[in-house]
């Protein structure tokens, strides 16, 4: 065991941080250092060194719950020491993932009865969820293309170019084609009758997105789904859709619940969602939720015994923590159906306050609905004399972080700033970034005029042609026409 030298006379006569030596030297970045500091010049440095991250609660690029109740931050603290993965020495922390999971796949429809166990697991973020869901159906694929002695080495995927980056890695890490419909100005998300014309025999899945990531739009899953039944029975194959509902998921059967998206349709057979979005817990938790039990294949499911019993597992990492496990719980039964609906409709009701007062500037096109997610994404009408990235810039001297950033390909043309209104953003909060905004655009305005051109002779005579005064000469002629008067008033007395 390694023992620290002790400190310095002055450091523990003085009982200061910032008297001691540990406020003159900077802290190690490349080697670990050779000797130890107090614990408490550590964690002086570090937290005022942090200070220099943006405020959670104004970072509005994300859209990651950044605040909880005190009550769920105890159980988190709590629990924080907790591998998930020792389900036998912690069985209660596995009960309560089970629960949630049951939960969550009733709150989507599965296809389960009173008592069944629903089908599903906890994930590291919708990432892992997608990646898990993905091999599920292309594993289902192969395994149907081996049976029919057909080839099971061209995977594709059918999904709009809206999609967020994870698609992308799912389809490179596990050698799937990403076939990506792509958008179009005015029409920002996958287009549904274009995604099933790229729908053949070596289709595993269409994945369709509720809460676009660009402006939170929904995709039309009951169209998709509709379309895609027919083309089914037309060519006899039995192409599925996940619904990747990260952003929606916990949004829509709350505030649209008879929008028909999810296992009410027959084709949705998995539904990832993102519990550390509008499911209201901090960074680290997501949902996948498959349709029925045999649409996960038992070959992915792997069985180990070395932690002191059976246990089941479908993840691709093994250890992770218990804490937002327990904290999603906690948001499950502390809030309800009451809470989860009360808070979405306020943060759809501060999103319309942003929403009508960018309208009335006058300044900007709004590229989000209505209906979705609360987002409000909006883009300049004119940008002859500066963009979007210069408003988010200057926005940042405010405090706020609000993205802006291209349009997907063949929108790109388009640049967008988007504002996530998340639960902790309250309407005083809405106010307020309304109201830098205009300053904001009001001192652009300032450092980047209008530019006026000098007219040429040409465009002064058509000017004059058209009925509209050459101003020098007009005002010459009223001179003229001024002493003309006067004389004639004089030769008149």
């Amino acid at each position: 065991m390694v023992f620290p030298k002790p400190a310095s006379e002055s450091d523990l006569f003085l009982h200061s941080n910032f008297a001691s030596r540990y406020a003159r030297d900077s802290l190690p970045r490349f080697s670990i250092p050779e000797d130890s500091m107090p614990k408490e010049a550590a964690y002086q440095n570090i937290h005022d060194e942090l200070q220099l991250d943006a405020i959670p609660k104004l970072n509005l690029a994300s859209f990651v719950t950044t605040s909880m109740e005190e009550e769920c931050n105890k159980l988190i603290m709590e629990s924080i020491n907790k591998n998930y993965v020792d389900m036998d020495e912690y069985p209660i922390t596995t009960d309560l993932h089970n629960r949630c999971v049951n939960m969550i796949a009733r709150l989507f429809h599965a296809e389960i009865g009173e008592n069944e166990i629903a089908t599903g697991a906890g994930t590291v973020g919708s990432s892992e969820a997608i990646m898990l869901a993905g091999l599920a159906f292309k594993k289902k694929w192969q395994n149907k293309r081996k049976e029919e002695g057909k080839p099971y080495d061209k995977p594709n995927l059918v999904t709009g170019s809206n999609v967020q980056v994870c698609w992308e890695k799912f389809a490179r890490y596990f050698e799937v084609e990403l076939r990506e419909v792509e958008v179009r100005e005015g029409y920002y998300v996958m287009d549904p009758a274009k995604a099933v014309e790229m729908v053949d025999e070596n289709t595993i899945c269409v994945a369709a997105i509720l809460g676009s990531t660009y402006n939170g739009e929904f995709e039309d899953v009951k169209l998709l789904n509709d379309l895609l039944l027919e083309k089914n029975k037309q060519t006899g194959w039995d192409t599925p859709i996940h619904v990747d509902a990260a952003s929606g998921g916990f949004i829509a059967p709350f505030l649209y619940p008879e929008l028909e998206w999810d296992f009410r349709l027959p084709l949705v057979k998995s539904i990832n969602v993102s519990g550390h979005k509008y499911g209201l817990v901090y960074a680290g938790i997501g949902w996948v939720i498959w349709r029925t039990k045999d649409d996960l294949p038992e070959d992915l499911v792997f069985h180990i015994n070395y932690l002191g019993a059976d246990q089941p597992t479908f993840t691709l990492n093994f250890s992770k923590g218990s804490s937002q496990i327990i904290a999603q719980y906690y948001q499950l039964i502390r809030l309800g159906q009451e809470g989860y609906r009360s808070i979405m409709e306020n943060c759809r009701e501060n999103a319309m306050v942003l929403k009508e007062d960018l309208e009335k500037s006058g300044h900007f096109n709004i590229l989000s609905k209505d209906d979705g997610v609360p987002v409000v994404a909006f883009s300049l009408k004119d940008r002859s004399r500066y963009d979007e990235f210069k408003i988010s810039e200057m926005l940042r001297r405010h405090g706020w972080i609000v993205p802006a950033y291209p349009m997907p390909p063949a929108a790109q043309h388009i640049n967008v700033l988007r504002v996530v209104i998340r639960a902790e953003f309250s309407r005083t909060l809405a106010e307020r970034l309304a109201f830098d905004i205009h300053n904001v655009m009001d001192e652009l305005e300032k450092l980047h005029p209008p530019i006026v051109t000098k007219n040429t002779k040409e465009e002064n005579k058509a000017m004059v042609e058209n009925g509209v005064k050459n101003t020098a000469l007009d005002a010459h002629r009223e001179i003229i026409a001024q002493e003309s008067n006067k004389r004639q008033k004089i030769m008149a007395a």
